[in-house]
């Protein structure tokens, strides 16, 4: 689905991408996770073209992608950001069909997708008509998932989506994004800094540092062979529960 081939990218003085080489295997779910600053969301960004790497190729579906092409590209990935990115004077429901819209989609065809979508989501139906400022938190994700999903992408892309709510409902978003990944079979790539959800959601974990992939594979693999001390102490310090003797940070 995926071919990132020595993929580089510098930010002035900055190597946020140091040579990166990764295949995104089709109907598996992908996460990237590491440190604040490995690169992660940057590798994420070059994905969907958002930003254009400074040294190597990337390939969807064997095409090579090129600022020529790449608007093309993105009618075949859905991409959801952190806190959802919904345009703020649309409706839900306008956020989940402008690009349906956009590309002239009779109104038959929107309204069958939008009420599958609500179905799949479980979004309340008699939210459609309100305005983001006016959802909760999860269903304002609920919201950008649809969206992503309006144009049945071979590809979908989602950069923390997440990480903004509160423990409970990311909990029940976390149950209801590995159903809904099983039941459509889509090639996910999820960013994450929670390992717990990385484990949860992944069929494949890929762990960065520094601009590199350190290692892949699951948790168990990584904790029983790590391929560098970096591995363990991530892995170990994310899993040690804090003690109420801890002093507040």
């Amino acid at each position: 689905m995926l071919e990132l081939e020595q993929v580089s990218k510098w930010f002035g003085l900055t190597q946020a991408l140091d040579a990166v080489t990764l295949s995104v295997v089709p109907c598996q779910t992908t996460v990237l996770i590491g440190p604040s600053g490995c690169g992660k969301s940057t590798l994420l960004r070059i994905m969907i073209g958002l930003i254009d790497p400074d040294g190597g190729t990337v390939q969807f579906e064997g095409t090579t992608i090129s600022p020529e092409i790449i608007n093309e590209l993105r009618h075949k990935m859905g991409y959801v950001i952190q806190e959802g990115g919904l345009f703020p004077h649309l409706t839900a429901q306008a956020n989940i069909t402008v690009m349906a819209r956009q590309l002239g989609w009779p109104e038959d065809r929107m309204r069958d997708r939008l009420a599958n979508l609500v179905t799949l989501t479980r979004f309340p139906s008699d939210g459609l008509d309100r305005f983001p400022a006016q959802l909760s938190g999860g269903q304002r994700q609920r919201v950008s998932l649809m969206r992503a999903l309006m144009l049945d992408p071979d590809l979908l892309l989602l950069d923390e989506p997440l990480g903004a709510l509160d423990p409970m409902i990311r909990t029940e978003l976390q149950d209801d994004l590995q159903s809904i990944f099983r039941e459509l079979g889509k090639t996910v790539v999820l960013v994450t800094h929670d390992l717990a959800e990385a484990d949860f959601l992944g069929d494949t974990i890929l762990l960065m540092n520094e601009g590199v992939i350190v290692q892949q594979g699951t948790i168990q693999q990584m904790l029983g062979a790590p391929a560098d001390p970096f591995v363990r102490r991530f892995i170990e310090a994310q899993r040690r529960p804090i003690s109420s003797t801890d002093p507040i940070q």
